[in-house]
């Protein structure tokens, strides 16, 4: 496993833009394949985005295509959530998660950061 912290979340305006970020550590980042989920208020944690351990496949939920854009640095062990236009349906705990290989279920990642607060404001 790996540990994870997520930053850059915050409060945004509709139409607005935010990079969150997901550093891990751990000698074995580059072989995982990393996820964001996210989880509001009374609603189940619900896939983002994945991108495999090379970065040469990415998954993206419908909601979400053309406006949220992942990718990673190995190197730098971090994985990035570049979010644009956003809405205020896009309001969460956003979660990064690493695990064996992509896909889009919870049960596909087993490490999880602890969540960094996107708020979007009309």
């Amino acid at each position: 496993q790996v540990q994870l912290v997520e930053s850059g979340g915050g409060l945004v305006q509709t139409g607005g833009s935010l990079r969150l970020s997901c550093a891990a550590s751990g000698r074995t980042f580059s072989t995982y394949a990393m996820g964001w989920f996210r989880q509001a208020p009374g609603k189940e944690r619900e896939f983002v985005v994945a991108i495999s351990w090379s970065g040469a496949t990415t998954y993206y939920a419908d909601s979400v295509k053309g406006r949220f854009t992942i990718s990673r640095d190995n190197a730098k062990k971090t994985v990035y959530l570049q979010m644009n236009s956003l809405k205020l349906e896009d309001t969460a705990v956003y979660y990064c998660a690493a695990g064996p290989r992509i896909g889009y279920g919870v049960s596909n990642y087993d490490s999880w950061g602890q969540g960094t607060q996107v708020t979007v404001s009309s």
